[in-house]
């Protein structure tokens, strides 16, 4: 029986409460809300995950806060806490009113994944908000984002269905797809299943009102999801392991089609 590191699990309760004051303190009036998202926000955390902090204010102390004795005792402090092998991933700073307005509009409908460059799908407000562990929160804001998100908005979910099937539903019927096939071209076979895949996983987690988790853990966490075509997880594993020669690209493209297929009769259903 597996049976956790209490050790570890106190020194991150101690990096938490170490940084967190910090953190905090890089926020113009020295109480920014804080809270730890990724994969350890979700309580999906490995050896491999770091620690993501955000941070929420109105205002950040500066004009350069790279230069304020605020960040430089955050930055020391995340130094020593990566030499005793605990990665950081810095801090994200942001702002009450700009995480408000996108969030009103993505509860609107508006589903608009942000990009930046380290993200592959783009970020996704609303899975970043549901899911961060929140250690300060002076203001309350981050309690009550996560409170209306509690229940899955009806509006994105709508929106979600119909961006992300109008993708399937195109690639499913297109020649070109086809043809790409018969050629064994290689590049855009290899963007095109992965534009299907994020596709799919949208739809999947939209159907069950769950929140798309975005670039990490996506089977293991679908395969919790109650509403799935058919041997889900074992499909799709199939497909995104798929060889590169002329049978299996076919096979490839066939399961794809398949499991679009099925999708659409699970939503009718």
């Amino acid at each position: 029986m597996f049976e956790p590191d209490i050790g570890v699990e106190m020194r991150e309760a101690d990096l938490i409460a170490t940084m967190t004051p910090l953190i905090a303190d890089l926020a113009e009036n020295g109480l920014g809300a804080v809270a730890l998202a990724g994969s350890r926000g979700k309580g999906r955390s490995d050896e491999q995950s770091d620690y993501d902090f955000r941070v929420y204010a109105d205002a950040y102390r500066g004009p350069d806060i790279h230069e304020t004795e605020q960040w430089k005792r955050f930055e020391s402090a995340m130094h020593e806490w990566e030499a005793r092998g605990f990665r950081m991933d810095g801090v994200w700073m942001r702002s009450y009113a700009g995480v408000r307005r996108d969030l009103d509009a993505w509860l609107s409908g508006t589903a608009v994944p942000k990009t930046f460059e380290w993200t592959i799908w783009g970020y996704h407000l609303p899975t970043d908000l549901a899911n961060q562990q929140i250690t300060f929160d002076p203001e309350g804001a981050l309690d009550g984002w996560k409170r209306q998100l509690a229940v899955y908005p009806e509006a994105l979910r709508a929106s979600v269905l119909q961006q992300y099937r109008e993708v399937l539903h195109y690639w499913a019927g297109d020649y070109h797809y086809e043809s790409k096939v018969a050629r064994r071209d290689l590049v855009f076979l290899v963007g095109l299943t992965g534009k299907l895949a994020n596709a799919i996983l949208q739809v999947v987690f939209a159907l069950n009102r769950a929140y798309f988790p975005g670039d990490g853990w996506n089977l293991p966490m679908a395969a919790e999801l109650e509403r799935l075509p058919p041997d889900f997880v074992v499909r799709m594993t199939s497909i995104l392991s798929a060889g590169s020669d002329a049978v299996a690209l076919r096979r490839q493209r066939e399961e794809l089609i398949a499991m679009i297929s099925d999708l659409e009769v699970l939503i009718a259903a």
